[in-house]
């Protein structure tokens, strides 16, 4: 908890039992998660709309970023690199078509691309679907 704690006191956040509660989940699942996800999960002691606020809250912070898979949305812990003035997510995400789960390979980066001129890119995003390690044994 005292972790926890440290994590948000450190994005000058202050500590709530959802804050805890979302965060707790992300580093105990270590793959992206849904808002149904955490919904699912929490939504007993978490009405949706405070989850929701919880998640942009730690978006806008640099705690956490977001990763577009096939089918959404998702949220993924953000490296130790990122703050609420930079986003430091040029890494490829993996999503396995067996367990369903995406994860951030975070030592492979996103290939240079050059757009046509009068383009200018903010983000990006690059998905690779297969079979994860945990699913292939």
């Amino acid at each position: 908890m005292e972790q926890l704690r440290e994590m948000l006191k450190g994005h000058q956040l202050r500590t709530t039992t959802c804050r805890e509660d979302v965060l707790s989940t992300f580093i105990s699942k270590k793959n992206a998660l849904s808002h149904g996800d955490l919904e699912g999960m929490l939504g007993e002691n978490y009405d949706r709309v405070t989850i929701y606020r919880t998640l942009k809250t730690f978006l806008e912070k640099g705690i956490i970023h977001k990763v577009l898979d096939d089918e959404g949305l998702r949220y993924a812990l953000c490296s130790q690199n990122c703050s609420e003035e930079k986003h430091q997510h040029d890494h490829i995400h993996f999503k396995c078509n067996e367990c369903g789960e995406t994860n951030c390979i975070e030592n492979l980066h996103i290939p240079a691309v050059k757009l046509p001129e009068g383009y200018m890119p903010e983000n990006f995003n690059l998905l690779i679907q297969g079979i994860c390690p945990k699913c292939k044994s």
